[in-house]
């Protein structure tokens, strides 16, 4: 007997979220109040980089977001870079600020993300947005693992009381998802990463697994029990001649394998990408409405 998975659709629930927020706006600006607007830096000419902003900026003119895009050259020394951050920090129109990455070796993508005010970081990438995470009251949370979290409850996936098995310990997903995870939704949580010793003993525990490692086809089918619900977080360009594009993408879990088990899964592209956009627009909304309730103030 053959199985079929869910497919957690990244699109097509991204695609609601942002005809909720479309609504929003309406509302918001015709009660006067301000369009919420995102600026964002992109760092050279980078392919990849170049793809993500302008799906960034085609998300922003759907929802009616104003937006501003600064293009700079790989040779910006790292005090003018970080002249133009404090120049949108103090720009009262600009709600949120996304520096894409990764920047240039001579730029300090740490010095670079602490720069930005916390209260425009629509990322959730600041130390203090990240701390929060571990408070109830979260401020702007990372956009990935906002995300994802995003996906799971649109899908009607029990969280509480499961075990949520993260893969990966980066500091922009794999670290945060777990906090959330366990602090926030009350699952049980392992986390593990590709030092882990006998992965596939944590992983066949999962009935949430979130994969986040960057490492194509990590997780086989053998992995994964029966009935898991996984996510996968990883994106790889494959070289081939096989196709015109002369690549295609991977994620981190092996598709076919592990789909012919588990209840749920993500595809790649179009599971969590879109939804980590989709968060973007949610945190710069959020801004937006808390900048507007200090100004009344």
């Amino acid at each position: 007997m053959s199985h079929s998975p869910t497919i957690l659709d990244g699109k097509k629930i991204a695609d609601q979220i942002k005809d909720e927020i479309s609504e929003e706006v309406k509302k918001l600006v015709a009660s006067g109040g301000k369009t919420p607007h995102l600026a964002a830096i992109l760092v050279g000419d980078d392919g990849a980089s170049q793809t993500y902003v302008s799906n960034k900026i085609k998300a922003c003119k759907r929802v009616g977001f104003e937006y501003t895009l600064l293009n700079f050259p790989e040779t910006i020394s790292e005090s003018k870079l970080m002249a133009e951050i404090e120049r949108i920090n103090a720009d009262d129109d600009i709600d949120g600020l996304i520096v894409q990455l990764p920047l240039p070796q001579h730029i300090s993508s740490a010095e670079v993300t602490e720069r930005i005010r916390p209260d425009k970081d629509v990322d959730g990438f600041t130390n203090l947005n990240y701390g929060k995470i571990t408070s109830k009251n979260p401020g702007l949370m990372p956009a990935t693992p906002y995300g994802i979290l995003e996906l799971l409850k649109r899908y009607d996936i029990e969280i509480k009381g499961k075990h949520c098995v993260m893969v990966g310990n980066s500091r922009t997903v794999g670290a945060p998802m777990s906090i959330i995870m366990s602090y926030h939704e009350y699952a049980t949580v392992t986390t593990c990463h590709i030092h882990t010793q006998h992965l596939e003993k944590h992983t066949q525990q999962a009935d949430i697994l979130i994969v986040a490692t960057g490492k194509p086809g990590l997780i086989k089918g053998d992995m994964v029990k029966e009935g898991a619900v996984v996510v996968d977080v990883g994106i790889t360009r494959i070289d081939t001649d096989q196709n015109e594009r002369g690549y295609y993408l991977k994620g981190d879990v092996e598709f076919d394998e592990v789909a012919a088990k588990a209840s749920h899964i993500t595809p790649v592209p179009g599971g969590v990408g879109p939804m980590t956009i989709a968060s973007l627009l949610l945190n710069t909304l959020k801004a937006s409405k808390k900048r507007a309730l200090k100004r009344k103030s």
